[in-house]
């Protein structure tokens, strides 16, 4: 009897060392791949700025499980340490990983912003050169600066004789009164038409009315508030020339666009 106790008890032991092999063997895998994960987040910079706290926990439970794994029967308290310290790298890493993509993102909006901001500014300076270009095809196209405002004039060639409808050779000098009122949004117009001292001085009124108001028409088509026109007939008043000759009379033949100043001020009329 005594034997069989004895050979039973000495079987209970080689069981029991058995299984503590094992669960120590398990537990130094456990321990071994918890160290890993640690010394992975420990040695990461931006794990370390964003989430240190998380890094502390991890150090914490791996410190503990490392102690239990000197004593007997602790490889069950081994394990759930080494796992909370895997746990909190893991949690470590994802809170790093998302607050990086948040920069990321906030960096490419504020480059976005950037950009948008160029071109903005690029557009700006686009059109501010496009605005001065303009003023200088006006000024050049313009016959003088007189009290009235910068006065452009069109014409009797941009006419056939006796009507009031613009010929398509007119269509680029508008353009360019278009584009520059367009740029310069505050400023106004009065168009004032002229002819000769041929025919009589009503039908010359109404006709210089007429033209006048041709310009108009066109340059409402294209875009511009009707508000910022004023229209103007002189008839055969005005002449800039003697009408004793063709030439002179070809030159009083004439559509005046006078231009206000940059903050809508009209010269006086005649």
């Amino acid at each position: 009897m005594n034997l069989i106790t004895r050979v039973f008890s000495g079987a209970l032991l080689l069981a029991c060392a058995g299984l503590y092999g094992c669960a120590g063997q398990q537990s130094e895998e456990v321990l071994q791949q918890a160290g890993n994960d640690f010394q992975k987040v420990k040695e990461d910079s931006n794990v370390l700025r964003i989430a240190p706290k998380d890094v502390i926990r991890a150090g914490e439970s791996l410190a503990r499980a490392d102690r239990l794994s000197s004593y007997w029967g602790s490889g069950s308290d081994v394990v759930h340490y080494a796992y909370l310290s895997r746990r909190y790298s893991e949690i470590a890493r994802e809170h790093t990983e998302q607050v990086l993509n948040e920069e990321r993102v906030a960096k490419l909006e504020l480059e976005r912003q950037r950009l948008q901001l160029a071109l903005r500014e690029a557009k700006l300076l686009s059109v501010q050169q496009q605005g001065k270009w303009l003023e200088e095809q006006i000024i050049s196209l313009a016959t003088t600066q007189t009290d009235r405002g910068l006065v452009m004039t069109l014409g009797d060639v941009l006419f056939d004789t006796g009507e009031a409808e613009l010929k398509s050779s007119a269509n680029r000098t508008v353009l360019k009164v278009v584009q520059f009122l367009q740029l310069n949004p505050k400023r106004v117009v009065r168009i004032e038409g002229y002819t000769d001292n041929t025919g009589d001085k009503q039908s010359n009124l109404q006709l210089s009315r007429d033209r006048a108001q041709a310009v108009a028409d066109m340059l409402v088509d294209l875009g511009i508030d009707e508000k910022r026109i004023k229209v103007e007939g002189y008839g055969d008043d005005y002449p800039v020339e003697a009408n004793a000759s063709e030439r002179g009379r070809a030159q009083n033949r004439r559509v005046e666009i006078v231009f206000s100043d940059e903050k809508g001020q009209l010269g006086a009329a005649r």
